[in-house]
């Protein structure tokens, strides 16, 4: 029996970087704000249910989300990806889930995109299903290690990076899809004995390997879907890319 999907957006985060009062999902891509892009992808998938995860200005966050059929639950405080996802566990506890977690700076992300990555996580019967991407300029994400026979042997981040794995160009893209229960019994062996005190969504996959889960990588062809948006520059970008988009469908 297929499960039902839900979808977890995190946007929790301050965005420091973007140098505004403003919270980084707020900021507007295309005339709306970017996390408005997020909940009509996550609903255009099938999701039956989307819920955000906010933390900072969540009142203003609130209140875009009115009349999106999006719930919300509050992290507070914030300690890492892992605690975020732990969040939605109380309201997805009754029932099995497909879960799919995004960020909420990546509004160039396709429904199509996620139907593939959706449809392979559900055809080979995935304990967690990983979006990954190839980019000419790796630096500041972690890389994908592969064993001999081409699956997941670790997710290395920039700062843990040796030589070799400094060479690598596949990046973890931030995009997730879990079976819930499976998910929800490993976040609880998560721990945050790292340097920031966090507990890291990535550190629930060799838990599940562990425990026989098959945890499978899905290729991204369009690296730029991925593109977040942490400074004003990349903003700007964005919105060229966007506005370049909607040009080219509309002609």
């Amino acid at each position: 029996m297929k499960r039902p999907l839900a979808v977890a957006i995190l946007a929790a985060g301050k965005g420091t970087r973007m140098k505004s009062d403003l919270a980084k999902v707020l900021h507007p891509v295309g005339g709306k704000p970017m996390i408005l892009h997020v909940v009509s992808t996550a609903q255009a998938v099938g999701a039956e249910r989307v819920i955000a995860i906010l933390g900072h200005q969540r009142e203003r966050v609130l209140e875009v989300l009115v009349g999106t059929g999006a719930e919300a639950v509050i992290q507070d405080p914030q300690l890492g990806t892992g605690h975020a996802v732990q969040q939605v566990a109380p309201l997805l506890d009754e029932q099995k889930w497909d879960l799919l977690v995004l960020s909420g700076d990546v509004p160039l992300l396709r429904v199509s995109t996620l139907r593939n990555l959706l449809n392979r996580h559900r055809r080979e019967g995935c304990g967690a299903t990983l979006l990954t991407a190839r980019l000419d300029d790796p630096q500041g994400y972690g890389r994908i290690r592969r064993d001999g026979a081409g699956h997941l042997e670790a997710i290395v981040e920039e700062k843990d990076c040796t030589p070799e794995d400094r060479s690598i160009r596949e990046i973890n893209a931030g995009i997730y899809l879990f079976q819930s229960e499976w998910l929800f019994k490993a976040l609880r062996l998560v721990r945050n004995d790292n340097a920031q005190g966090e507990y890291y969504l990535p550190d629930v996959l060799p838990i599940l390997r562990q425990w026989g889960r098959e945890v499978a990588l899905e290729l991204l062809p369009d690296p730029i879907e991925i593109q977040g948006v942490n400074t004003p520059a990349q903003l700007k970008e964005i919105n060229r890319i966007f506005r370049a988009r909607y040009e080219e469908t509309t002609s």
